[in-house]
């Protein structure tokens, strides 16, 4: 390696640790000292953004990207959906009496059956245990188990242009069959039963195959319309017309009862106060503890740019390795 190769190198590892020292000297002076070396994974931290009664609140909970039950972040990408959060997020604000009234604010096209089932189910439970209202707010997109999890909520609010309903399961595998034949592939498949091998990759389905899944799908549809029935108070026969996996506009929605308002996350948090005498109420947000995580994760991102899609597409791989019945809408 030349002199001129040897100095951008080190020009390089200096901005490296100039860029980290800045954004840690940053945060050092914009965050709370505790917090920031709070390593519990389960502490979560509250953020004002809205001033009032300190023992009235109004807790609003992000839900974002595909529900599933992954890793949870890395160093790449430490914003990721992490379904245990969640779920402790949501146990927090039900548990507090501080906290009047929650706001689930919603940017999901849905994911997993059972992670979906177990967040509605929270809801259900908090609503039950705490007498707490549960409001929706929706966002960009609202869909499949993003509206499952809706579905429960004392009020729902849709902006027009929001995506949502698809309501029904999906069950998707590849094939590579005719491939694999075209080009002298063979598969080696050794089972203890029969349905073993189910949905392979390198075989068709059979049509006994194909009945045991679909029946299996129609099952699991039935409980997402049983959801929509109790939650919105509708009829069967009514959220199966409008439960063929289409997805809605919010303006659309309303019209056929699965929201209740159109509006903004500020135009939910209006309503909530004005429905349940909380007009002094405080607002906040839960935040995550490890800023350090992610301020180490947005520095890695700057650093690698486009290179951390990467690493979204094996971690696609590896949580897609076999089939599953999902809630989900996918363009």
């Amino acid at each position: 390696m030349n002199n001129k190769r040897w100095f951008a190198l080190v020009i390089a590892i200096g901005l490296f640790v100039i860029s980290i020292v800045v954004q840690v000297s940053t945060s050092v002076a914009t965050a709370n000292f505790d917090q920031m070396f709070n390593f519990e994974d389960n502490q979560l931290s509250e953020t004002v953004i809205e001033e009032g009664a300190v023992d009235k609140k109004i807790a609003v909970l992000h839900l974002e990207g595909v529900i599933q039950d992954a890793s949870g972040g890395s160093l790449i990408n430490a914003n990721v959906y992490n379904h245990k959060r969640f779920l402790d997020t949501l146990d927090q604000a039900g548990e507090d009496s501080s906290v009047k009234g929650i706001i689930i604010r919603v940017n999901s096209p849905g994911g997993g059956v059972v992670e979906s089932a177990e967040i509605h189910d929270k809801i259900v439970d908090i609503q039950n245990t705490y007498q707490k209202p549960v409001y929706v707010s929706m966002g960009n997109t609202a869909a499949s188990g993003g509206y499952y999890i809706s579905a429960p909520a004392d009020k729902i609010v849709a902006h027009p242009a929001t995506l949502t309903g698809s309501i029904g399961v999906i069950m998707e595998s590849f094939n590579f069959a005719e491939f694999a034949e075209e080009h002298g592939i063979n598969f080696n498949t050794i089972k203890s039963g029969k349905y073993k091998d189910i949905m392979s990759s390198s075989r068709k389905m059979t049509d006994d195959e194909r009945d045991i899944l679909q029946t299996m799908i129609n099952d699991l549809y039935g409980d997402f319309v049983d959801v929509i029935v109790e939650g919105r108070e509708m009829k069967e026969q009514r959220v199966r017309e409008i439960g063929d996996g289409r997805v809605y506009t919010g303006s659309q929605a309303k019209e056929i009862n699965l929201v209740d308002d159109l509006g903004t996350l500020d135009d939910t948090i209006a309503l909530m106060k004005k429905d349940n005498q909380l007009g002094k109420a405080s607002v906040i947000e839960y935040e995550k503890g490890l800023p350090f995580n992610q301020l180490l994760s947005g520095t890695m991102q700057n650093m690698l740019g486009t290179e951390k899609d990467l690493f979204g597409i094996q971690e696609f791989l590896r949580q897609s390795n076999g089939p599953r019945a999902m809630y989900l809408y996918s363009e």
